[in-house]
């Protein structure tokens, strides 16, 4: 019943790859070897060998062209009942954001309504 339990849950993981290793190829193939070793290191570390890459995560890879892939990548690893791995970046930046956007909106709602209640 275990194995049920462990299997029916979605496995998540949040990592940073070094594509370092992508300056070895010639320069016209970097993009290309970076899609490929986030590929292998999806099918490493999450024993799978089904492996899905997020529109953004391509996006953001080939946002600077063939030649200058990012160094290193924050990505999110997302293995589904089915055994496929779905691989996305990881947005902590966009999350603090909005949690700092969300503070500030109380404390600006709590400002609003202190005179106005006082009137």
């Amino acid at each position: 019943m275990l194995s049920k339990l462990s299997s029916e849950e979605s496995v998540t993981r949040i990592e940073t790859v070094n594509l370092g290793r992508a300056w070895i190829t010639p320069r016209y193939r970097r993009t290309d070897r970076v899609i490929t070793m986030i590929r292998e290191f999806a099918k490493k570390n999450m024993k799978s060998n089904e492996v899905k890459l997020d529109q953004d995560l391509n996006r953001q890879i080939w946002r600077r062209g063939k030649t200058n892939p990012p160094r290193k990548v924050r990505l999110k690893l997302v293995k589904d009942e089915d055994g496929a791995v779905v691989v996305s970046l990881y947005d902590e930046a966009t999350k603090d954001e909005q949690n700092k956007k969300g503070s500030e909106e109380s404390k600006s709602s709590e400002l609003s309504e202190g005179p106005a209640a006082s009137e």
